[in-house]
């Protein structure tokens, strides 16, 4: 069977030492993209926007500290022991979603708590741009040719000419288009109803959704971690069962409310 080739070169352009990536363009857009989107929620909600700029730096700064040190903590952590210097080389890659979560749910607390903003009420309106953040950065490593599926014979398959030869699961793109069917499935809920929403619903929605994403596609990607665990469940499927949890937690807790 004829299987289509993927062979995109990970650098957009380059302008004599310096390179730009289209990961780091899809990362920029995914940014600028959610400030726009959280400027738009506070307008309609008669917020002030001052803050709004301070706390997706809180976001931002969360997000890579964060996806760094679960990387490291979670998928290689033999490795980095070894050499701990390279902790702080975010730029040869090794980001984890989960230690990102994480750390933006950790930073955006002190944020919402320095500028008086109800902790609930801003995430519940920024995991909507959250999951479009999802479908950019998984873009971003389908252009790297990374966060790779196993090896298939299904007629979707993509072969990696930058890895090998055999055909795969184009697992990036599951979860690519994944998260972005979650993201208008948000955004429709919070335009219908965001003047009667309950503090928690959208969040623990977000969690359930974008966690069982990623716990069934896991079933069909390579496994990322450098140890094995000796069950059939990956570091990521099993990193994904509390959040999965505490989303339905949060929505049982607000549907009470």
């Amino acid at each position: 069977m004829h299987y289509f080739t993927w062979d995109a070169n990970p650098i957009l352009f380059s302008f004599g030492p310096l390179h730009v990536h289209w990961y780091g363009l899809f990362f920029a857009t995914a940014i600028l993209v959610g400030l726009e989107f959280m400027k738009r929620v506070f307008r309609l909600e008669n917020k002030d926007e001052s803050a709004i700029e301070s706390l997706f730096l809180y976001a931002i700064i969360g997000i890579v500290v964060g996806a760094r040190l679960g990387h490291v903590i979670f998928y290689d952590p033999d490795y980095y022991w070894v050499h701990p210097m390279k902790i702080f080389a975010v730029w040869e890659g090794g980001l984890a979603s989960h230690g990102g979560g994480l750390g933006v749910l950790i930073a955006l607390y002190y944020g919402a708590k320095k500028y008086k903003i109800d902790f609930l009420w801003l995430i519940d309106r920024l995991v909507i741009p959250t999951a479009l953040f999802g479908f950019f950065v998984r873009m971003g490593n389908f252009m790297n040719s990374e966060i790779l599926g196993k090896p298939t014979d299904v007629p979707w398959a993509i072969v990696f000419a930058r890895v090998d030869m055999l055909p795969r699961h184009p697992a990036q793109l599951y979860e690519a288009f994944s998260y972005l069917i979650i993201f208008f499935v948000l955004a429709f809920i919070y335009k219908k109803h965001y003047k009667t929403l309950q503090p928690g619903f959208l969040f623990g929605l977000f969690l359930v959704l974008i966690f069982t994403v990623r716990f069934l596609v896991e079933f069909v990607k390579v496994r990322q971690a450098d140890y094995s665990l000796g069950i059939d469940l990956t570091t990521g499927q099993l990193l994904s069962i509390p959040f999965l949890f505490l989303g339905i937690g949060l929505i049982i807790w607000s549907r009470k409310r």
